[in-house]
C-alpha cells in the first residue's frame, strides 16, 4: 500500500522555522520524484520544492533562499527545511510523487495536481506576523 505520511507543520512566529517530513512507502522511493507543494484558501496549487537523486534541487521563486529540501534515500524520507517564515507561506504542506521515467525534473514544479500519481494527507504551517 503506497503511502506519504507529512509530519512538522505547525504555528510559528513570522521570521521563524519548521523542518517538514515526507515518509514514503509502499513504493521504490528511487523511482519517483517527490516534490513538495503547498495550497493556501483562495489560492492555486504550488508546486515549492524539487530534487533528484543526484541532488540537483529547484525552487519557486516565492521560497528560493529560505527554503532547503533534502531527502534520505535510505530512509525513504523527504524533508523541507523551511526558514525566515512569512505570512504568505500558510498553506498546507504536501508531498506528491510521479514516476521519474515520464518526467523532466525542471517542469515539476509547474505540473498540475493530476499528474502526480500518489499524495500524502498534507501538514498545515501557519505563520502569524
Amino acid at each position: 500500500q503506497v503511502q506519504l505520511v507529512e509530519s512538522g507543520g505547525g504555528s510559528v512566529q513570522a521570521g521563524g522555522s519548521l523542518r517538514l517530513s515526507c515518509v514514503a512507502s509502499g513504493f521504490t522511493f528511487s523511482r519517483y520524484y517527490l516534490p513538495w507543494l503547498r495550497h493556501a484558501p483562495g489560492r492555486a496549487r504550488e508546486g515549492v520544492a524539487a530534487i533528484d537523486s543526484n541532488g540537483r534541487t529547484d525552487y519557486s521563486n516565492s521560497v528560493k533562499g529560505r527554503f532547503t529540501i533534502s531527502q534520505d534515500n535510505a530512509e525513504n524520507t523527504l524533508y523541507l527545511q523551511m526558514n525566515s517564515l512569512k505570512d504568505e507561506d500558510t498553506a498546507m504542506y504536501y508531498c506528491a510523487a510521479r514516476v521519474i521515467l515520464w518526467t523532466r525534473f525542471w517542469s515539476l514544479l509547474s505540473l498540475g495536481p493530476r499528474d502526480f500519481g500518489y499524495w500524502g494527507q498534507g501538514t498545515q504551517v501557519t505563520v502569524s506576523s
